[in-house]
């Protein structure tokens, strides 16, 4: 079974059950969870089983849509009130990313619509609404790959935090969509990937499926980006994002401002993979991005056979953080890419995404 042969997030319209590799497995073991339930739904989320803003986005909209089909049909009034409590239920799984509360509230936007039509009529535009969501998502991701590409030359090292590839979204990518479209395009580009602590995404993930894709790749620990900088080695930096601030602030996996941080130190540009539904104009900069934070055990004993860290230590775990914009060269979207201001430029791209949707 090849893992760049499935789409992260699928809907088995025989079975009614949404389909989605569980990444907690990989690389050792690639299985595939069928899912039906508001419970096994959220825990998805919550245990990073599916995880990546925009796989997240797509998973919502078939989740919610397959909890819609056993709601209430009898009346408008008592299908909205089902709806909005597993659309609330779903939301709260995790805070940070953006595409979980824009993939529900759109879905809720289609049931609005269509408040005078019958029940069964608003689960069939719910489905059309949820795999249009999922159409898009691949058509973005191949359009930010090839804004990006053409960012790169031949021999090119690049650089990249986390999993924000194949893996966080249904096909391509977003920060690793620029090294699939290079490959196709015949150019030879060396990849390095941050192991990314506490839950090695990048070791786990992103190694996993470039390698499993033919591209030239290399696995490093975070604490290394510098000398790999430093070196001369690295001449590009693409990570993803779960959020984008009016300003132009990122929230990404955990280190990622720190690699930003350390690129504006060695003249590394350092460019930011953002599809238009993870852009927030209503969150003015990053400081009002909430963060989550997570379960002490993924740094005190999840990789280890016994703890490491000393009874009685507190631990410090948060699953993201911010990069301010000045340390952002660009934000590549699916309309182009962003350049400071931000305020401007992503005001701009948003307006084009809201014309054509």
């Amino acid at each position: 079974m090849n893992v760049m042969d499935m789409d992260t997030v699928s809907y088995d319209e025989s079975t009614d059950e949404v389909v989605i590799i569980d990444q907690t497995l990989l690389p050792g073991e690639i299985r595939m969870l069928s899912l039906s339930g508001a419970k096994e739904m959220w825990d998805a989320i919550y245990l990073l089983q599916v995880r990546g803003a925009p796989a997240i986005g797509v998973f919502a909209a078939f989740a919610i849509y397959r909890l819609a089909k056993d709601m209430p049909k009898d009346s408008f009034e008592a299908f909205y009130e089902a709806f909005q409590k597993q659309k609330e239920y779903l939301d709260s799984s995790r805070p940070t990313a953006v595409n979980l509360s824009w993939a529900l509230n759109r879905m809720e936007k289609v049931v609005l619509a269509h408040e005078s039509r019958p029940v069964e009529e608003i689960l069939k535009a719910l489905h059309d609404e949820a795999f249009l969501i999922r159409d898009e998502d691949i058509s973005v991701c191949r359009r930010i790959g090839e804004n990006g590409v053409s960012l790169l030359s031949d021999g090119d090292g690049v650089l990249t935090h986390c999993n924000a590839g194949k893996l966080a979204t249904i096909r391509y990518g977003t920060a690793t969509s620029p090294m699939y479209l290079a490959k196709e395009k015949g150019m030879n580009i060396r990849v390095y990937c941050d192991e990314t602590r506490p839950l090695l995404q990048g070791a786990r993930l992103t190694s996993f499926e470039l390698s499993a894709s033919g591209l030239d790749t290399t696995v490093l620990c975070d604490n290394m980006s510098a000398s790999l900088m430093k070196s001369g080695k690295i001449q590009c930096i693409f990570v993803g994002c779960d959020r984008v601030a009016a300003n132009g602030d990122t929230a990404n996996k955990i280190g990622t401002s720190v690699v930003a941080t350390v690129a504006a130190r060695y003249g590394v540009p350092f460019y930011v993979c953002a599809p238009c539904s993870t852009i927030d104009l209503n969150t003015p900069t990053g400081d009002e991005i909430p963060i989550e934070m997570r379960k002490d055990e993924e740094v005190r004993s999840m990789w280890y056979e016994k703890p490491m860290v000393p009874e009685g230590v507190k631990i410090y775990n948060p699953a993201f953080d911010v990069t301010d914009n000045e340390l952002i060269m660009g934000i590549i979207t699916e309309y182009g890419i962003c350049q400071a201001p931000y305020t401007e430029s992503l005001a701009k791209v948003k307006a084009m995404a809201s014309k054509i949707d």
